[in-house]
């Protein structure tokens, strides 16, 4: 029997919802500051997935300038029904202290490539919004209501209304269906119907170490929601570090056999409880009991290797993970920060074969970074790129960055000194202090290329420079990226690290650098 091995989707892709249209299936997960706006991958066979697409990609469909650490887009969820794919899906404006700001927005396809609609406006009364397509015509949005006020439970409840596709907007009164469990934090709510009865599965414990999904059921979509008496239906061993942790925020599907699997978040720690790679995708075999529960086969703890449905296998080839910029636009995996591609910060075709960064504000900035970067989804990777840049001040950089937001990343980059002309040197903003890790930068030509090499193993990072791209010059001393995570900030965070290139011009004079190519190298294959 052929296997599934986990996590599916490696690196940072969390809150899967998972779909299947006729023999397709697809997931989406959630992308928050990082553009564009919800990642879709697709598979026939459970085993093998590709990236296929992002539907929002039009500022007219997400606009995150200014947005904050870990805002823009939480949780999609994707459905069908009648030829329409609808994606919903929350921009969170605000989310520390009491309030958040979360708005919920629905698009709507005809094909899962798009093009994809302009959003209506739906609620903001909390997040993690999901449409269900009842058998009689109707839809239900549901999501979790946020609740300010002191001393109450700030997980309030599931909401449920109706949507009006004709009048594109919620109608109806609006219930509170389900209150949650002991678990408390009760979010991610999905709606099915099976042999008479709607069940809701959320997710709670937080997603953290104790993150879980909860089942709940009744016979009226309105409820009174009866709790699966073995809840949690999963969750992560946390007496061993070597499974998947984190597991929960589930969504299920049924295959075109009668098998059924649920899609959850899960992370894997390299130390300290750790997850330099974000929170991942997952997927587990379930069944129905005789009783008309569900459950994971093998215990409610998540699986490494998990049996596959009996499908034909499907293998698409994927890009490759060197980019020369040779073609007319990048790669599916590239990835901007809270804003859209355009040509005047990013261009492929200004000095075509090379990507020409136009300098942007600091890595410390919510607005307008120029900044290029994909997953980092591997322990042991090699990254390289070779970079053409002639600064003039000290307020002019560019290079290759490990980012995971603007208070941790760590950036080998070049710039310019006083006293050294054009140097080399290492950046690292820690918990939200700047520092650099090099008691002098290192004086390179001022004519040429110079190469940059970064080597990840786990949690360490080594930095290198070459100016022929067979000498190899190590830059400094190894540093621990632990802090690259969801897990060592003392706030929670949602994302994972990125890897990439990027171009700073402080001064304003947005000054450019060409990159001739990106090669990402995963040192276990």
């Amino acid at each position: 029997m052929s296997k599934i091995q986990n996590p599916v989707l490696p690196g940072y892709h969390p809150d899967p919802s998972i779909l299947r249209v006729g023999d397709d299936y697809y997931i989406a997960v959630s992308t928050f500051e990082w553009f564009p706006g919800v990642q879709i991958y697709h598979s026939r066979d459970f085993i093998h997935w590709n990236l296929l697409t992002y539907p929002l990609t039009r500022e007219s469909q997400l606009n995150m300038i200014g947005n904050v650490n870990s805002g823009g887009v939480w949780a999609p969820c994707l459905s069908y029904h009648d030829g329409i794919f609808y994606l919903i899906y929350t921009d969170v404006k605000s989310r520390m202290g009491a309030f958040k700001d979360t708005h919920n927005y629905l698009v709507t396809a005809e094909n899962i490539e798009g093009p994809w609609s302009d959003p209506v406006y739906l609620n903001s009364s909390g997040f993690d919004p999901s449409l269900f397509h009842d058998d009689d015509g109707k839809k239900w949005l549901v999501n979790m209501i946020w609740d300010h006020r002191k001393g109450t439970n700030s997980f309030a409840g599931i909401a449920l209304q109706e949507y009006s596709v004709n009048e594109k907007k919620l109608v109806g009164p609006i219930r509170n269906i389900f209150k949650g469990t002991d678990l408390g934090l009760t979010e991610a709510p999905h709606l099915y119907k099976r042999n008479g009865y709607y069940y809701l599965l959320t997710a709670e414990g937080g997603t953290w170490y104790t993150h879980a999904a909860t089942m709940a059921r009744s016979k009226s979509l309105f409820g009174p929601y009866e709790v699966d008496p073995t809840n949690p239906i999963l969750t992560s061993d946390q007496d061993n570090l070597d499974q998947l942790q984190k597991a929960g925020h589930g969504s299920l599907v049924e295959t075109q056999n009668g098998e059924w699997y649920m899609a959850h978040l899960c992370g894997r720690p390299v130390i300290d409880k750790k997850c330099i790679l974000g929170r991942e995708t997952a997927i587990q075999k379930c069944y129905w009991t005789e009783d008309d529960w569900l459950r994971i086969e093998g215990g409610n703890h998540p699986k490494t290797v998990v049996d596959a449905p009996n499908l034909e296998p499907y293998i698409v080839e994927p890009e490759s993970n060197k980019d020369n910029f040779d073609g007319v636009e990048l790669k599916k995996y590239w990835n901007s920060l809270r804003r859209t591609f355009s040509n005047d910060w990013l261009s492929l075709s200004d000095r075509p074969g090379y990507l020409r960064l136009k300098g942007g504000e600091s890595m410390s900035s919510f607005h307008h970074q120029s900044i290029l970067a994909r997953r980092l989804e591997h322990f042991h990777v090699d990254l390289e790129t070779k970079i053409e840049f002639n600064p003039v001040n000290f307020q002019q950089m560019a290079g290759l960055i490990l980012y995971y937001d603007t208070d941790d990343h760590v950036y080998l980059r070049v710039t310019y000194h006083e006293d050294l002309g054009k140097c080399l040197g290492i950046i690292e903003t820690k918990y939200g202090k700047y520092d650099e890790l090099l008691d002098q930068d290192i004086s390179i030509p001022d004519d040429g290329p110079c190469y940059l090499k970064a080597t990840v193993d786990r949690h360490w990072l080594r930095f290198f420079y070459s100016l022929n791209s067979k000498e190899w010059h190590p830059v400094g001393d190894r540093i621990d990226i632990g802090h690259l995570s969801d897990d060592d900030a003392d706030y929670i965070r949602f994302t994972g690290t990125f890897v990439g290139v990027c171009t700073q011009d402080l001064s304003g004079q947005r000054l450019h650098a060409d990159f001739d190519y990106f090669d990402y190298r995963d040192l276990n294959e």
